[in-house]
């Protein structure tokens, strides 16, 4: 399987998760213990974190999992946009803005906000949104080697249509991946 390089701060709208095998990123709850252990390229973080201008999450992510911590073990700093239906009852955080909005708006708002990194997007729905509306430019996915079998997927579209997609980088765009696992015992 052929590497992508690293993140590029070009200002685009970038779907990032790490996800379990099966596709989870979230556990049942938005619980993420399930990540503990896991381990990434080293200078991964550190690209982001220098990529990344603004972040745009769910309100039940928020709530649930990010909570008031910043994102990347607190190395990155910027504004977080929380799109929410009922602003008036969340919690006032320092970087944080409530939006109750169209998620296109949110993403403009994003964007801007960005000022020429990338707005990433923390959220199954919203990404799935944006994604219907050919808002994302790129989806980026770190697979975790664990099966998490309950949760919250990364795209979850009941009766709705395949959405094709071309990997980036690679010699032919329409190549699976190959991923190899053996069960810890």
């Amino acid at each position: 399987m052929s590497e992508i390089g690293p993140p590029t701060a070009g200002g685009k709208v970038l779907w990032h998760f790490t996800m379990s095998l099966d596709g989870f990123v979230a556990g049942p709850g938005h619980r993420m213990d399930w990540m503990a252990g896991t381990s990434f390229r080293p200078g991964l973080i550190q690209e982001y974190v220098a990529t990344t201008g603004a972040i745009l999450c769910g309100r039940s992510g928020w709530d649930g999992i990010i909570d008031d911590k910043r994102p990347y073990g607190g190395e990155w700093e910027g504004p977080i946009f929380v799109l929410t239906h009922h602003p008036e009852d969340a919690a006032p955080a320092e970087g944080v803005t409530f939006l109750d909005c169209d998620a296109a708006e949110a993403v403009r708002t994003g964007l801007e906000a960005a000022a020429g990194k990338n707005l990433e997007v923390f959220s199954p729905t919203i990404g799935r949104q944006l994604l219907e509306r050919g808002l994302i430019d790129e989806i980026d996915l770190h697979v975790a080697p664990v099966l998490l079998g309950d949760g919250i997927r990364l795209f979850d579209n009941p009766g709705g249509a395949p959405v094709a997609l071309r990997r980036a980088a690679a010699a032919d765009p329409a190549a699976t991946v190959d991923v190899r696992y053996l069960p810890v015992r």
